[in-house]
């Protein structure tokens, strides 16, 4: 819900860290900061928990510690109670206070109590040290950088390029101390690539199937508790369907949003589930020839994406949330994260269920960087919070406990899901096969035309000061025969696409474009009337 920023150190420069919070001002509303001698701190302030009171940065009432905070702690009213049982007291109602009174009376235990998605930085004072911590999937994003004398933390990379130095990712699950030499020392609290391991597996199909409805049913419960309008952003597939259709039972003041071209399965599919459940459906009809190269350097520039199938992606997300922003919309679920839980796509049932297994963890591992950077910089660089129910820790925890023969069956993808809600969804989206929505509206291969430039934008930004754009790991892996140790090997041997791979594509992407211009040419002409 927010963007934030801090230099912390005795060469903190007030020009400098205003102009990091002034890069940030489309992920809030309101900027807010404190400033003082080796502490500049500040937001750009989404309002959605307790808008008018959840000020930040926010002080302790002893004035030791101070947070910056970006995100929503979902059970935030469960640990509001606990604390004033052991004797908090609170000025306000909002998470971001019940934050850092879990903070004051847990300490560094407190990560382990929180359900949410966030991004945090906790100051003490006295010392100038800082505490870092995120989120167990990293939906919420956090870096730092290091100059002599100040260490600078921020919500996006773009934040920070401007101090030319390398810019470094707080990983998904970690959390630990800066000093104020600007040492970072880090450990993980949910260590993503062993998740589930040692738990019982789930075998049997009806115990699978509540279970499975129980933990989504309740992870989307806990994001739409709030008495703003709800998107959902829709492309007429399962994931977002069922997303569609829980979130209107829970909280019927909702909206869905759909992106593609006016006559593509996704758009027909969306408007058909929107008129059955009676919710409003704002439909953008997007063209192939309508995005131009200054959409993908748009994209490029909001995102920071460093895969090419991710920034492809963002170029056909980033006008959902422009529209969502002009509707007012400032919370919107989405479906993200389904397929990587549930078997959605084919790597997974090419190995065996070991190798499958690893390839599960490795997604999940890697989506901080992938869909979810995407989701988050496409909807905050438009103010709009985005949350993902199927990443949920209990809904993550739950699918690696289950085999792979739940996930894939009778040559359905995702069949758990789709046995699990199967009576509250109609059976053309039941039975809708994966059709990914960039794909099938052509919107994907019209990108592609710019695909040779994506490098040459992502450095004229800074970005390479993180990491360079690299090929696209799904198509490293196909290449390596789903191995996936040869894969992440052949990954760093060569990062990123040669100059006759791309010369390749954009033959392809070329001949794809030209098609529908040749049938004009030479397709039957209407009679002359």
């Amino acid at each position: 819900m927010c963007g934030i920023a801090l230099s912390i150190g005795p060469e903190a420069d007030p020009a400098t860290f205003r102009r990091m919070l002034a890069v940030l001002a489309a992920r809030g509303e309101i900027t807010e900061t404190r400033c003082e001698n080796g502490l500049l701190a500040g937001t750009r302030r989404l309002r959605v928990v307790d808008r008018e009171r959840a000020v930040q940065p926010w002080t302790s009432a002893d004035e030791r510690w101070l947070l910056c905070f970006n995100g929503e702690i979902f059970n935030h009213r469960e640990l509001r109670a606990q604390l004033t049982r052991l004797g908090q007291e609170f000025r306000t109602e909002s998470d971001t206070e019940v934050l850092l009174a879990a903070f004051e009376q847990w300490g560094e235990a407190a990560v382990n109590r929180l359900r949410g998605e966030y991004a945090f930085a906790v100051v003490e004072r006295p010392t100038g040290r800082v505490y870092l911590a995120r989120d167990p999937l990293g939906v919420k994003p956090l870096y730092w950088s290091r100059r002599p004398g100040c260490l600078h933390l921020a919500s996006e990379v773009k934040a920070l390029v401007g101090h030319g130095a390398p810019v470094v990712e707080v990983p998904p699950g970690h959390h630990g101390w800066a000093d104020p030499d600007g040492h970072v020392r880090l450990r993980p609290y949910v260590d993503l690539l062993t998740i589930g391991d040692g738990l019982p597996i789930i075998d049997d199909p009806d115990e699978a199937a509540l279970l499975v409805r129980a933990a989504l049913s309740d992870a989307i419960r806990m994001r739409v508790e709030t008495d703003l309008t709800v998107g959902v952003v829709l492309s007429g597939g399962l994931d977002s369907s069922l997303t569609l259709r829980q979130v209107r039972d829970m909280h019927p003041d909702c909206v869905a949003v759909t992106v593609g071209v006016p006559d593509s399965p996704d758009v027909a599919y969306a408007r058909r589930l929107c008129a059955d459940l009676g919710v409003p459906h704002e439909v953008i009809e997007l063209r192939p020839r309508d995005i131009r190269l200054a959409d993908v350097r748009e994209a490029i520039r909001i995102s920071e994406l460093t895969e090419y199938g991710d920034i492809i992606n963002a170029v056909v997300s980033v006008p959902i949330f422009r529209r969502l922003r002009d509707l007012g919309v400032k919370v919107v679920l989405t479906g993200d994260g389904s397929d990587e839980l549930f078997g959605g796509y084919p790597m997974y049932h090419r190995v065996d269920p070991v190798a499958s297994r690893r390839l599960f963890l490795h997604r999940i591992r890697n989506l901080c960087r992938t869909e979810l950077q995407r989701v988050d910089r496409a909807a905050m660089g438009h103010g709009v919070e985005a949350r993902v129910p199927f990443l949920d820790l209990s809904v993550v925890e739950l699918a690696m406990r289950l085999p792979l023969k739940l996930k894939l069956r009778d040559g359905q993808e995702k069949w758990i899901v789709r046995r699990a809600f199967a009576d509250v969804l109609p059976d053309y989206i039941r039975r809708r096969p994966k059709n990914p929505m960039s794909y099938s509206s052509g919107l994907h291969e019209r990108v592609r035309l710019y695909k040779p430039l994506f490098a040459r934008l992502h450095r004229s930004f800074g970005y390479d000061l993180l990491e360079p754009v690299r090929r696209d790991f799904d198509s490293v892996l196909t290449r390596c025969g789903n191995d996936l140790d040869r894969a992440i090997a052949d990954g760093l041997t060569r990062p990123d696409y040669t100059v006759l791979e791309h010369a390749r594509d954009l033959v392809g992407a070329a001949r794809w474009n030209a098609a529908p211009i040749v049938r004009r040419l030479v397709g039957p002409r209407p009679p002359r009337r």
